[in-house]
């Protein structure tokens, strides 16, 4: 599945546990030897009361993460599509806490992310003097915000994408003490008052066309420093989100999402 080109494979694990190894999670990431992804998802019960599923996401790297917007979307289609459930509105237990996620009219889906985190202890940012939310790169200085979606971003404004090393600046942040758990990293151009234009470099996974939360981090930074109207428009390269920061408390998402193909794949092997 996709939610615009942020590409998934979806697992449903609910009567089965397949026992999914960091190694074998990587292998089946491979784009060439494997099936090939930016994170798979794992449908599983939940121990919780209130909540019909459990939402577990795992990088291509094959490490288990604990937040993803755009494979959220995803999770809730794959949910109708297999009849898994017929709710309009689906609440998932996350390691990120509880999410919402809903069928809106037109077809598309929202998410209700929760409130964006900026305490730095919590996202987690280690902030002192030497990276006082700013990053030195070939004797360029880059201003970054930091928040959380349930996942640690650096947000970084540019005037244009062009003539910027976006993964060695994001590896530069990603390997930083600053960052103990490494973090997502955004490049925001404001395009009017209405939309952005990002690109995010995800830890584990490196440039996708998409980032769901990285959109919601990207949008809650643009509408808190007046750079734009809230609700704004995100665009990249795989497509286009629209993020609404409700009442300046939970950012809720809205977008597509798209079943791409299905199959068997024999994991002994």
């Amino acid at each position: 599945m996709h939610g615009i080109g942020n590409d998934f494979i979806i697992i449903n694990q609910i009567d089965v546990d397949y026992h999914l190894s960091k190694k074998i999670i990587h292998q089946l990431a491979n784009r060439r030897t494997g099936i090939g992804f930016d994170q798979m998802l794992i449908i599983e019960k939940s121990s919780l009361e209130h909540a019909d599923f459990k939402y577990r996401i795992f990088n291509a790297d094959g490490s288990e993460v604990a937040q993803c917007g755009n494979g959220a979307r995803c999770f809730f289609r794959f949910i109708h599509y297999h009849g898994l459930s017929a709710k309009k509105n689906i609440v998932v237990e996350t390691k990120a806490g509880i999410l919402s996620l809903f069928d809106k009219d037109n077809g598309m889906i929202g998410v209700d992310m929760g409130e964006p985190i900026f305490n730095h202890e919590k996202i987690p940012y280690q902030q002192n003097s030497q990276n006082d939310l700013n990053l030195l790169f070939n004797n360029q200085k880059y201003i970054f915000d930091v928040i959380s979606m349930g996942n640690p971003h650096a947000v970084i404004k540019v005037d244009d994408f062009a003539n910027i090393n976006i993964t060695e600046i994001s590896k530069n942040l990603q390997t930083s003490n600053a960052f103990p758990e490494s973090v997502n990293v955004g490049f925001l151009k404001i395009k009017n008052k209405k939309e952005i234009r990002l690109k995010v470099y995800e830890r584990g996974s490196g440039l996708t066309l998409a980032c769901g939360s990285g959109a919601c981090a990207a949008a809650v930074i643009a509408i808190q420093n007046d750079w734009v109207d809230n609700p704004v428009k995100v665009v990249m390269d795989g497509g286009e989100l629209e993020i609404f920061w409700k009442n300046k408390q939970s950012v809720v998402m809205v977008g597509p999402a798209q079943i791409v193909y299905e199959g068997l794949i024999e994991l002994n092997d």
